[in-house]
């Protein structure tokens, strides 16, 4: 499973609460390969560089690599990031094992900007959550699920992931 959203969306919490209900799960933060690169990181910006976008290319092969990895293993896995924008179709792609389920964490831009004042974090330095929300809205392809989690908890998004997912996720 490939679960996206902008960040404070709840990828991590719910990848997390995911991943613990299932047999034999993994829960692959694709961040965890951009925080490896310790100098000449190019991260993410609203008009990227050419070395951001490669970098951010990298970083989802990685995590595709992985993923196949790990479902090769005998795993299910949770793989986790933010991928927007036409890259999403690109990420489907990357990852092979089939079926493959896609779901996009889409709560409104209000929650997000409630939960990322909430948290001992802060996600979006150059970014603002409008910016992200408007790119997930009007850039992404709809593909997979996507759901609205404004007013959900994380384990009621769990629990609609695992009762929807099968039939409204799987992509080709």
């Amino acid at each position: 499973m490939l679960l996206t959203g902008i960040q404070a969306a709840g990828k991590s919490t719910v990848a997390q609460l995911l991943a613990e209900r299932l047999d034999r799960a993994v829960h692959l933060r694709g961040d965890v390969f951009r925080r490896m690169v310790v100098s000449g990181r190019a991260d993410m910006t609203p008009d990227p560089s050419e070395e951001a976008m490669r970098q951010l290319r990298l970083r989802y092969r990685l995590t595709a690599i992985a993923a196949d990895e790990y479902f090769r293993a005998g795993f299910t896995v949770v793989a986790q990031d933010v991928v927007l924008g036409e890259v999403l179709g690109d990420m489907v792609h990357l990852i092979r094992p089939r079926p493959l389920l896609v779901v996009v964490l889409a709560p409104r831009a209000e929650a997000v900007l409630a939960r990322e004042t909430a948290r001992a974090k802060n996600s979006y330095d150059e970014w603002t959550v409008t910016q992200l929300d408007q790119g997930l809205r009007t850039g992404t392809p709809r593909i997979g699920l996507w759901l609205d989690t404004s007013d959900q908890t994380p384990e009621q998004t769990v629990e609609e992931i695992l009762a929807r997912a099968w039939t409204e996720a799987r992509v080709s």
